[in-house]
C-alpha cells in the first residue's frame, strides 16, 4: 500500500484462502511437508516492500502424479512500484530420490 509494507506469506492453493494448514495438506495426501515457511528478503526493495513469498518442501510417500499453478517463474518478476525495486522470482524444484 502506500504507507504500509505487503503481507508475506499470501498464496492460494487447495482451499481459495489464505492458506491451506500443513495437518490437512499431510491428512488428506501421502505427504510429508518438511519445510514451510516465509522466504525472507524476497518481497523487493523500497520504502515500503512487497510481500515475501513462501517456502515449501513437501516429500511424496508414494509415487503421485502432481500439478504445479504458479507463475512469477521468469523472466517477470513481481514489479515494484512508485520506484521500489522488483521481487525475487519464485522456483519450482524437483528432486527425485536416487532410489526410484
Amino acid at each position: 500500500g502506500p504507507s504500509w509494507n505487503g503481507t508475506s506469506g499470501i498464496q492460494v492453493h487447495m482451499t481459495n484462502t489464505r492458506i491451506t494448514d500443513v495437518e490437512i495438506l499431510e491428512r488428506r495426501y501421502p505427504v510429508i511437508v518438511r519445510e514451510f515457511g516465509i522466504r525472507h528478503g524476497s518481497g523487493g526493495s523500497g520504502m515500503f516492500t512487497g510481500g515475501d513469498g513462501l517456502v515449501r518442501s513437501i516429500e511424496f510417500r508414494s509415487p503421485m502424479v502432481v500439478s504445479i499453478c504458479s507463475e512469477r517463474r521468469g523472466r517477470y518478476l513481481p514489479f515494484g512500484m512508485n520506484g521500489g525495486g522488483c521481487g525475487a522470482a519464485g522456483k519450482n524444484l524437483l528432486t527425485r530420490n536416487s532410489r526410484n
